[in-house]
């Protein structure tokens, strides 16, 4: 197929952009499935050109059989990928699912039987391995460059405004009805982590929890909304503060101003200000995923990994070190450093990336990388590009595992899964006894 058909369903901020990068790279977005109007209005005049239905629900769209698309963007709330994913596959369409897949493992495997059962591609949206930073490091790493790996230390700064916005004030504050901070947030980190060492996780262990917002951390002054706050011009979470400062710029419009009203305008923002979630005051209780975890990892072989996700920091790309028996790797997003150990030297590549690596930049350009990998196995049938829905699971898995972990305090044993089989050093003897 030269011109892939996709529907949208769930035409939210990443609905939204994963349609108009697909039309942005030669895709028909043939339709759209929402139940709030003003978000299939915003995504329809976006892209002007295309040709897009409105249908009422999934199973319109799977009633249409491949009439109407060759594959779904399945971006609806956390809880609702499942049955969607698993009753399109039987109609015959190829899927592109935003993280996480599932929210539990039952779900998780049903999707993946769905889509072997009925020969379609499944392909879940982890946007960090597909980023030109990634694939360059893990070609290095793959080479051989540094040996066997010995250990990675990983960090994930989630960014303090980031946070406030989508875990405190925005849609994964609860994980009874979204999923945990770990899951929504780092999912793809894990998947990222399986894929850099390429080895299957025996063992978890993991820490952490909310510590900053709580109602007890509230100053006596504070008001319940930051428009009334005698604090708003001094408070980091000022909502004021923040939403306004984004006015203007328009990545910054298209997230995270475009999640408190679709059309944003100066006037749209102060309403969502005063009436919405996103004007209210971080420390009021209406959360309760964990702000701040580790995760410890011993693979395969003996080889380690130590993942940091935290809230408290500036809004940037993810930080790695790879400890290798024959050289060291660091990265940041923007460069690698390879440090060579039998020669001594080391050299820096520098990669071009955009922005800070957040949704308002499409995550440094890691996001229309994804697209293109999709779209180019719906055009060729080759989806050996994509990570496969095996692999996914396997890192939901190990997910699960390290909340397991922190929640009684106690390592987990995790079965051993197959990862990555596009890393041809997976299936290496291990030299680490």
């Amino acid at each position: 197929m030269n011109t892939p058909r996709i529907a949208i369903v769930g035409a939210g901020s990443r609905g939204l952009s994963y349609a108009r990068l697909a039309a942005d790279q030669g895709a028909r977005i043939t339709a759209v499935i929402d139940p709030d109007p003003a978000r299939v209005r915003a995504l329809k005049s976006v892209l002007p050109q295309q040709n897009i239905q409105e249908l009422a629900s999934w199973q319109d769209l799977a009633a249409t059989g491949a009439a109407l698309a060759d594959a779904a963007v399945i971006a609806t709330p956390d809880q609702e990928h499942a049955e969607p994913a698993i009753g399109l596959a039987g109609a015959g369409l190829h899927l592109l699912v935003e993280k996480p897949m599932a929210t539990t493992e039952e779900q998780a495997r049903a999707m993946v039987d769905a889509a072997r059962q009925n020969e379609v591609m499944l392909a879940v949206c982890h946007v960090l391995r597909y980023s030109d930073y990634s694939q360059r490091l893990f070609g290095l790493v793959d080479a051989g460059r540094i040996g066997d790996i010995v250990s990675v230390e990983h960090l994930e700064p989630i960014g303090w405004w980031h946070f406030a916005h989508s875990y405190v004030r925005g849609n994964w504050a609860k994980e009874a009805i979204s999923s945990p901070m770990l899951m929504a947030k780092s999912s793809h980190d894990v998947d990222w982590l399986l894929r850099l060492v390429g080895r299957p996780v025996e063992d978890v262990s993991s820490y952490g929890g909310l510590y900053h917002f709580r109602p007890e951390n509230k100053p006596a002054q504070a008001a319940e909304r930051c428009l009334d706050c005698p604090l708003q011009n001094d408070c980091a979470y000022s909502a004021t503060r923040i939403y306004r400062g984004f006015l203007g710029d328009p990545s910054y419009e298209r997230w995270p101003l475009a999640v408190l009203d679709p059309v944003v305008t100066a006037q749209n923002i102060e309403r969502a200000l005063r009436e919405g979630p996103y004007g209210k005051c971080v420390f009021l209780g209406q959360n309760d995923v964990a702000d701040h975890q580790v995760v410890n990892f011993q693979f395969a072989g003996g080889a380690t990994a130590s993942f940091t996700v935290t809230a408290f920091t500036d809004l940037d790309f993810r930080k790695t070190r790879v400890f290798g028996t024959t050289g060291s790797i660091e990265g940041d997003g923007r460069s690698i450093t390879i440090h060579d150990f039998v020669t001594n030297h080391k050299e820096r590549i520098e990669i071009e990336a955009e922005g800070t690596g957040s949704a308002a930049d499409g995550h440094g350009g890691a996001d229309g990388s994804l697209v293109q990998a999709f779209l180019d196995a719906l055009r060729t049938s080759d989806s050996t590009r994509l990570s496969s829905p095996e692999e996914s699971l396997a890192s939901h898995r190990v997910v699960w595992a390290a909340e397991e972990s922190r929640r009684s305090g106690a390592n987990i044993r995790c079965d051993t899964v197959p990862v990555s089989t596009s890393n041809s050093r997976a299936e290496e003897p291990s030299r680490l006894r």
